[in-house]
């Protein structure tokens, strides 16, 4: 049960209270679990206090705040905390001695996580609901101060529904052709692979060999991002599948064709985001920021200073080349971005309104991930 913190605040115990009280720089009977109820309530929630608290946190304080922002869940276990607080330190520490354990208890002195009531909740944390609608609204305000807004530019790209096009496309392809060789490797063979991207309505190059390719995808090594993404949502809905020697058609692929139906975007969305958090492993919560933040034209630059902040380095990824490629490619090659080119500011973005309302009305819970043999080498 979501709990406001007026509520929490009732089941602490006055020891606790106190604590917060103290942070808050509270002058009441420290005695009295009813004054520091009060008084912690006029305080903590004040706008102009509440905002220098969050003004105040450090960028790995921030990233762990945004971890917990965007999950629909009520409760955290002690052991998911400290790995989310781990997850928010990019850098290796110099100092030895930091314990993420000091970023939960600093949550806890400024009211921000509570321990359960219950004998079942008790060992797990909780945010108080109310709180985190005031945290969405205090970083969106803050994130958007740093935003650059331009005009609709003359130019833009937009693919809404393109990629459900596609899928149609490659699966059509393959029950023309019955079945499709295959390398040793598993990958398609140069022609049989170039035919394909031919008759896709986005064009994408074929991958050059030798470069370093991992980690967004079963195919990802092979074959280009968005064909990628087409290929592998594909063979784990169960649409095609491989014997080692050949690429096929499944019964549950032709019957798609023989239905005449095309795939539900929501579901092509929802496996990308199980598929990229092996990488990236808040990439739910950077969509759900590019929407709210987006809804104008602004510039990818602005927008990315913001939000790569937030971004871990992948192996050779930047958090620049994972906010540029893999974030906001990706999202405009499902429709829910537009890309476009100012003449002065260069390029630019905004989330559409098909994106908006997908990204809006879906939630992915943290472990459901696609799960297939990561290997950089």
């Amino acid at each position: 049960m979501e709990m406001n913190l007026a509520d929490m605040l009732c089941y602490a115990d006055i020891h606790e209270l106190s604590r917060i009280a103290h942070t808050y720089e509270c002058e009441c009977n420290g005695h009295s679990k009813n004054d520091l109820i009060q008084s912690i309530l006029s305080t903590a929630l004040r706008r102009e206090i509440f905002e220098r608290q969050v003004q105040n946190l450090s960028l790995e304080d921030i990233r762990f705040l945004n971890s917990l922002l965007f999950d629909q869940r009520n409760s955290f276990s002690l052991e998911e905390l400290v790995a989310r607080v781990g997850q928010s330190h990019f850098a290796k520490q110099d100092n030895q001695d930091w314990n993420p354990r000091e970023t939960i208890i600093k949550f806890k002195q400024l009211g921000w996580l509570f321990n359960g009531y219950s004998q079942q909740t008790k060992s797990l944390f909780h945010v108080p609901k109310d709180l985190k609608k005031k945290f969405h609204d205090v970083l969106t305000s803050r994130f958007r101060t740093a935003l650059v807004e331009t005009e609709e530019p003359r130019v833009y790209r937009d693919e809404q529904m393109l990629i459900v096009d596609d899928i149609h496309h490659f699966l059509t392809y393959l029950a023309m052709q019955q079945n499709v060789p295959l390398a040793a490797d598993g990958t398609m063979y140069k022609r049989q692979l170039q035919q394909i991207l031919d008759r896709l309505s986005v064009q994408e190059e074929m991958v050059m060999k030798g470069a370093w390719r991992f980690g967004y995808g079963r195919m990802f090594k092979e074959y280009p991002n968005r064909f990628s993404l087409i290929y592998d949502y594909c063979y784990y809905q169960g649409l095609i599948g491989e014997d080692g020697q050949t690429l096929y058609l499944t019964d549950a692929g032709n019957q798609r064709l023989q239905d005449g139906g095309k795939e539900n975007l929501t579901a092509v969305y929802r496996f990308w985001l199980r598929l990229y958090k092996n990488p990236i492993p808040n990439v739910q919560s950077l969509s759900q920021w590019i929407e709210r933040l987006a809804g104008q034209w602004v510039t990818a630059a602005s927008l990315g200073e913001v939000l790569c902040k937030l971004i871990k380095p992948f192996y050779y990824d930047t958090s620049e080349s994972i906010f540029e490629q893999r974030i906001l490619q990706m999202m405009m090659h499902l429709g829910l971005l537009r890309i476009g080119e100012d003449e002065e500011q260069g390029k630019v973005v905004q989330v559409t309104k098909l994106g908006s309302s997908l990204i809006r009305g879906t939630y992915v819970a943290e472990e459901d991930k696609v799960t297939y043999m990561l290997d950089p080498y």
